[in-house]
């Protein structure tokens, strides 16, 4: 038997012996079934599918080890793992789904949203698939959706691509359409971003306060700021996220997403590892605490934060599929748990494209996109800003992950919200561009090569 499969079938047996093992053990279990749930009751995609795509490759070796059961009237799905954990998450409309841990509350009645305000711009296409009138943006297209014959797969779902708010050419791949909702993993941290934004324009937030937390009153977390938890310089010990291995029992950010009911807390409770503001750290657990800020200055209640939500941000950019999940508290996982369109998403990135303003409306406050595009000092081997990862580093002659891109043909004024598989939405405001891939990579990076190619192949075309 291979040492890993091994493993897999006595650890659950090792750690039994404690809450902290039992809930480690649980990850894999909860993960799968959340997944599963929200793939099937917010995407509407086949369950099959999507294990074998989305989750079975992330398991290994546990996908053979891992059974799931959908029940499509009540709205649940129940997962054992290795025979000896079991795990079920539920459907809770607008809110996505939710994994029932030990600790968390029974499902309450579903949140019911107000209804939609109007958009503040028309469509930005028809209901048809738009495709290209380009032959250039159709061979970019084609490298795309290109497949290996073997894995690592690359499984590209959707690419949208927007001028000047207008969509020019979209691909789906079968089973996925222009009204499918895809999630979009860190992608939603960009979200967050944004929702913080819209608070600091009304007043209720500035990017320098500190956050009210009593029990950081007696040491450095004290001086923790928003502007240090959207730039991940808080200096809390609680490990990094880039490449994160959504199945590891180990991993603190994985057991906060799939084995926690009130995930901020965790956080809260984690020691500084260094002064904040002084080292760059990815990690979820910064914006599960922007995330319940966010729920704090909104009514302090899950339906409050999602109304917010729709009625300050989605519904002004015509975001008709959008499905920001819940923890058991209320909080959003604003780390990594929105599901949306291609459209959707590239609706987003429209908004940030023309500096937060819709349909004559602000939205963001002014300078906010510089803000979120600008460096943050300590990331320049990655390039990262407040919520965004940015190309705006330097010359593409500086060492780094931003000068590599912008040597591959991203332009230098281009930044992105990026997402675990390979999520993307790149936006290049010199060349008026917005450029979305979604869809679930298992190539280096993301596929952060394919998706290079495809921003240069999109920017040549339109020059």
């Amino acid at each position: 038997m291979p040492p890993r499969l091994l493993s897999a079938l006595l650890l659950p047996l090792a750690l039994t012996a404690c809450d902290g093992a039992r809930r480690a053990v649980s990850v894999p279990a909860h993960f799968t079934s959340h997944q599963i749930c929200s793939a099937v009751f917010v995407g509407g995609l086949d369950a099959a599918t999507f294990f074998a795509q989305g989750v079975a490759p992330q398991m290994r070796p546990g996908g053979a080890l891992t059974r799931y059961q959908v029940d499509y009237d009540t709205g649940t799905v129940t997962v054992r793992f290795a025979g000896l954990v079991k795990s079920k998450a539920v459907y809770e409309g607008p809110a996505g789904c939710r994994v029932l841990t030990a600790e968390d509350p029974p499902p309450g009645p579903r949140i019911a949203l107000p209804p939609p305000t109007p958009a503040l711009l028309p469509p930005i296409a028809g209901p048809d698939v738009v495709a290209p009138a380009d032959p250039t943006l159709t061979a970019a297209l084609d490298r795309a959706f290109a497949e290996p014959d073997k894995a690592p797969h690359r499984w590209t779902k959707a690419v949208v691509i927007l001028h000047d708010g207008k969509v020019v050419a979209e691909r789906y791949a079968p089973g996925v359409g222009v009204d499918t909702p895809l999630i979009g993993w860190s992608m939603t941290k960009s979200v967050t971003n944004a929702l913080i934004g819209i608070l600091v324009r009304q007043g209720k937030l500035t990017v320098d306060q500190r956050l009210d937390v009593p029990a950081w009153d007696h040491d450095a977390r004290r001086d923790i700021t928003v502007d240090g938890l959207l730039r991940m310089t808080s200096g809390l010990d609680y490990g990094q996220s880039l490449a994160a291995d959504w199945t590891s029992m180990a991993d603190p950010t994985t057991q906060m997403v799939y084995a926690r009911a009130d995930m901020a807390a965790m956080v809260e409770a984690a020691p500084a590892k260094a002064p904040p503001g002084q080292v760059w750290t990815y990690s979820n657990g910064n914006t599960l605490l922007l995330s319940r800020l966010i729920k704090q200055r909104t009514g302090g209640s899950g339906s409050e934060v999602l109304a917010f939500a729709h009625r300050e941000l989605f519904d002004p950019l015509g975001m008709e599929h959008a499905t920001l999940e819940l923890d058991a508290t209320g909080t959003p996982i604003g780390s990594s748990h929105m599901w949306a369109t291609a459209r959707d998403w590239a609706r987003f990135g429209q908004l940030f494209l023309d500096d937060g303003v819709v349909g004559g409306r602000r939205v963001l406050p002014e300078g906010w996109v510089d803000y979120s595009a600008r460096l943050t000092p300590g990331s320049e081997d990655f390039g990262y800003g407040a919520g965004f990862w940015t190309n705006r580093a330097g010359s593409a002659n500086n060492g780094g992950a931003a000068a590599r891109r912008v040597r591959a043909g991203m332009p230098a004024d281009s930044f992105m919200a990026r997402g675990n598989q390979g999520q993307s939405i790149v936006i290049i405001p010199s060349a008026r561009l917005v450029i979305v891939r979604l869809g679930m990579s298992y190539q280096p990076e993301g596929d952060i090569l394919a998706l290079e190619r495809l921003v240069a192949d999109t920017v040549a075309a339109f020059k």
